[in-house]
């Protein structure tokens, strides 16, 4: 079964943007984790009945890989970015790109995002602008600044909230 497109529907019809889905083991279990936002954060109030929204979904779609635990949360104040719409979404935050090899002598750059492209993203660092093409990110973060007072509303003081459910064991 494909997860993501119908994590995504249930995700979406509740207003809310699906950010992440994995699933994996962990600790001897199997973790579904479903990360959701929306501009203004997400309240536990939320993530309570998305959780049980998605549990009851996956149940009707015949979801049974065994015991699992689903877990649905917020990014939180650093959330992942992968895709180019995430990226332009965070036009002016604090962030952490590595890249897989050293792009002007390093491989981690972090510092303002200024642009986001089709194919690569441009960040102000302490060292200057650094245009990053996508295919050479390794991964990428927001970066929480305690002492940057310009920031954005909602997104930096989103806390991270999680709901769980355990799934249902034949």
């Amino acid at each position: 079964m494909e997860l993501e497109p119908v994590l995504a529907t249930v995700v979406e019809k509740a207003g809310l943007e699906l950010v992440e889905v994995t699933f994996r083991r962990e600790g001897g279990g199997k973790i579904l984790r479903v990360t959701v936002d929306r501009e203004g954060g997400v309240d536990l109030e939320t993530i309570a009945a998305t959780s049980e929204k998605l549990s009851r979904r996956l149940d009707a779609e015949g979801f049974d890989p065994g015991p699992y635990s689903l877990e649905v949360s917020s990014p939180g104040v650093e959330r992942p970015l992968r895709r180019p719409d995430e990226f332009a979404k965070r036009l002016g935050d604090m962030v952490k790109v590595k890249t897989a090899e050293p792009l002007d002598g390093a491989k981690v750059h972090r510092g303002v995002l200024v642009a986001a492209g089709d194919d690569a993203v441009t960040i102000d660092t302490e060292a200057g602008e650094r245009t990053v093409p996508y295919v050479e990110i390794e991964s990428a973060r927001t970066v929480f600044d305690w002492g940057r007072s310009e920031r954005r509303s909602g997104s930096e003081r989103r806390g991270r909230t999680t709901g769980g459910r355990q799934g249902r064991r034949k």
